[in-house]
């Protein structure tokens, strides 16, 4: 083999403004701002990745990073991560660093799998199956009147295109929540899963009076019903048992699902492959979450780079609890304005009867469309 060599690290802060802004519990998004990264070796191989949260700050973080990147041996990935961890340790354990260790975690997986020519599903452990069971995930709220119809309307084209399960947004007060549930579910009849996502709005007080009120509309699972670091509130409202507890989106490596997880805080951990430390991290989530019998959902948000990981992921997922009949994994699909995500790479993702086929060819199993990133481009 080659002596192979990182030689180049390059963020890309990406941007694309919306035609029709959107809202959930916590803040309005007027646009889609993403940074991705693009590692080149010596002989020409390339990977990419992608960092969560605000676009200009990840570039920032893997601009930082890079340092300890460039010049290093691609296929020692557990040794770089924890060179980027340690150096980052003393000041950002979790945030904007780690989202962009996470995207350079991923973007060395997608090139190690180039180079040992095997998708990264293979290098975590084997597939466990060749397609993925999505959900979508939309349903936000906009500006103007008419909200209830206009969910209405978005439920049924999900519903329409095969999706079995969709996920609502709700966190703008318990009466409100509640009608727009009971609108919802009249839209898409009692045979299609669906989620509630407060996006972690809710005291525990209010949490326990929607859940209670909610649990008539057959609800699949209650996500980030309080604030992350509300544990013992999460415990509790999983202890009512009225419908399932899901969350972890805002978790931060092994040690952060740990502690949601022991604390028996969730029935379905949701962490995010670019954010909580990256598929190296995410691996050994895994192994925590199958230790304690919680199934993982890994929260989806951003382009097709982030969607590629999280399939390789899934295929490689155990169920739990294991028996010949299991129920599958499920992984987000993000339905939301999202231009960037729609047009980055050259074979989009697109579900066809709620399902997503995994990549099986080398890395991630992706290309992406370089001439696209002048279009979206803000930043150099």
């Amino acid at each position: 083999m080659k002596d192979l060599k990182v030689a180049k690290v390059e963020p890309f802060v990406l941007t694309c403004k919306l035609d029709e802004p959107f809202y959930f519990s916590q803040f309005e998004y007027l646009e889609r701002k993403i940074c991705i990264v693009k590692i080149t070796l010596n002989d020409g191989t390339i990977g990419w990745g992608e960092g969560y949260g605000p676009g200009s700050l990840v570039k920032a973080g893997i601009y930082h990073l890079a340092q300890i990147v460039i010049g290093r041996d691609p296929l020692q990935i557990e040794n770089i991560w924890q060179d980027m961890f340690r150096f980052s340790y003393d000041y950002s354990r979790k945030g904007i660093l780690l989202s962009a260790l996470s995207a350079i975690d991923i973007a060395l997986w997608d090139i190690k799998g180039k180079i040992l020519e095997q998708p990264v599903s293979v290098l975590l452990g084997g597939r466990k199956r060749e397609s993925a069971k999505v959900y979508a995930t939309g349903l936000y709220f906009t500006n103007g009147s008419n909200q209830v119809e206009k969910l209405q309307k978005e439920a049924k084209l999900y519903k329409e295109s095969g999706f079995e399960a969709i996920k609502m947004k709700i966190g703008l007060g318990i009466d409100t929540d509640i009608t727009n549930i009971r609108a919802v579910r009249k839209a898409i009849g009692d045979d299609l899963g669906l989620m509630m996502d407060a996006n972690h709005a809710f005291s525990l007080c209010e949490a326990r009076q929607l859940m209670e009120r909610a649990y008539e509309f057959n609800i699949t699972w209650f996500e980030e019903p309080v604030v992350n670091e509300d544990y013992e509130g999460y415990a509790e409202l999983r202890r009512l048992g009225k419908i399932p507890i899901a969350g972890g989106e805002c978790e931060s490596l092994k040690y952060g699902a740990l502690e949601m997880i022991s604390k028996k805080c969730v029935d379905i951990f949701q962490p995010d492959t670019c954010a909580c430390g990256g598929i190296t991290e995410l691996k050994k989530i895994m192994a925590i979450a199958q230790a304690f019998n919680i199934n993982l959902t890994p929260h989806n948000w951003g382009t097709g780079i982030a969607t590629a990981a999280n399939l390789q992921i899934v295929s490689n997922i155990d169920v739990s609890p294991t028996r010949l009949v299991f129920n599958e994994p499920l992984l987000e699909f993000d339905c939301s304005s999202n231009r960037i995500r729609d047009e980055l790479l050259i074979k989009n993702f697109t579900p066809v009867n709620g399902r997503l086929t995994i990549p099986a060819d080398y890395g991630l199993g992706i290309e992406v469309f370089e001439e696209k990133l002048e279009v979206f481009l803000v930043e150099a």
